[in-house]
């Protein structure tokens, strides 16, 4: 006789387990602690096996009839319900093992070393803002290429064309490394191509030369922290990639020759590159190793975050904070250098060339000599830091000028 919830309700535990028949293998075993548990018999292959629906009331007698309904289908289809059963719960262990984050970090892991650390934060930190929020905890294997044009659009209407566009080629990216692995079968990013505007080209914000007295003179007075100030100031006299400076260390450093030696893999080029040292810029890393001298790094983070270094924002910010958003940021240094450098007519532009670390085309297969123009450079390098310090003497003079 099938059962009824007052049937199963009024059931109490006894010394022993007992048994609830609602037919056709369906049963409630009670437990002698007072737990109902829904129970199918049935057999496969000549042998008698028992399948584990789950426990009453979180299973209700109806939902328990149904499973009992789709195991009966399963097997006159040939399929064994507990082996599909243990199927089913190795793809959901599976999945909870293989979200989009644990797939995108294990990507991350095992290109990193390929990659300039400046580019693999900015990569990660990346996926962090834009994609984690919305697909980092779904199983990879159910990203749905509608979900990615979502989160691309969503980008898009925010006014960041540019981010959507880098964005889509890293998660483009962790989709092939998750095809490559075995976690799923077809890239849904595969055809997003034309979905986001592509973004004007822009350069980096550089102001003209003739504002460096000014921009200096508002460093001095910012409110930012000394290792902060030494950062920017450096970046203009030395006018490397900021991140080629973030992740400076001092044992690159040589103080009696006068050069610092950047390791091919923090390169963009991947090529090591010598930085003459003029004499500012000199005292700024003397002033600056009372600071950090410490570290292994020049600029170790001030905020012991997961970043051994400073963020990648800060000099930008300090910057915007002197009321430069949109005119400079710290790599535009770089656009002012070679400004300055090309107009004086004082130095060959593959001099020019060689100091900001540029290959021409035309030269990329060539040996490399990363000691070329050495001697050209560093009188380039202490001439350009001359023009710096005059900048800022000016600047000392007009503002005890104005304040007398």
């Amino acid at each position: 006789m099938p059962l009824t919830i007052k049937a199963i309700s009024n059931a109490k535990a006894k010394t022993k387990p007992y048994k609830l028949s609602d037919g056709d293998g369906l049963y409630l075993l009670v437990q002698p602690g007072g737990s109902k548990l829904w129970r199918l018999k049935y057999h496969y292959l000549g042998r008698e096996n028992t399948l584990s629906i789950g426990k009453y009331p979180e299973v209700s007698l109806i939902e328990a009839r149904d499973a009992r309904y789709a195991a009966r289908k399963q097997l006159r289809d040939n399929i064994n319900p507990n082996r599909q059963k243990k199927e089913a719960q190795r793809l959901a262990l599976f999945d909870a093992d293989n979200t989009f984050r644990a797939v995108a970090e294990d990507w991350h892991r095992t290109n990193k070393k390929k990659w300039v650390p400046e580019h693999a934060e900015r990569m990660w930190r990346r996926l962090e803002l834009y994609a984690f929020p919305d697909i980092g905890n779904v199983p990879i294997a159910q990203v749905r290429t509608p979900e990615l044009v979502r989160l691309l659009r969503k980008l898009e209407k925010q006014r960041k064309a540019e981010t959507a566009r880098r964005l889509t080629q890293l998660i483009y990216a962790v989709f092939r490394y998750g095809i490559h692995c075995g976690v799923l079968n077809s890239n849904p990013a595969t055809d997003l191509r034309g979905i986001i505007t592509p973004p004007k080209a822009t350069h980096f914000a550089a102001i003209h030369p003739s504002g460096i007295p000014e921009l200096l003179e508002k460093l001095e007075t910012t409110q930012a922290s000394t290792q902060n100030k030494i950062a920017i100031k450096l970046l203009l006299h030395v006018f490397v990639r900021p991140g080629e400076l973030r992740y400076g260390r001092w044992e690159e450093i040589d103080i009696a020759n006068k050069i610092w030696t950047i390791p091919a893999e923090r390169m963009k080029m991947r090529r090591p590159h010598v930085v003459p040292l003029s004499e500012p810029a000199l005292a700024l890393l003397r002033e600056l190793g009372t600071i950090t001298g410490y570290s292994k790094y020049l600029f170790p983070s001030q905020q012991r975050r997961r970043h051994p270094v400073m963020s990648e924002n800060t000099i930008n910010k300090v910057l915007r904070n002197m009321g430069y958003e949109g005119k400079q940021v710290g790599h535009g240094f770089r656009a002012i250098a070679s400004t300055v450098l090309n107009e004086s007519g004082l130095f060959r532009p593959d001099v020019i060339e060689a100091q900001l670390a540029h290959i021409e085309k035309n030269n990329s297969r060539k040996p490399y000599n990363r000691a070329e123009y050495l001697q050209e450079r560093t009188s380039m390098m202490q001439w350009w830091s001359n023009y710096l310090e005059t900048a800022t003497r000016i600047t000392i003079t007009d503002a005890k000028e104005r304040a007398a």
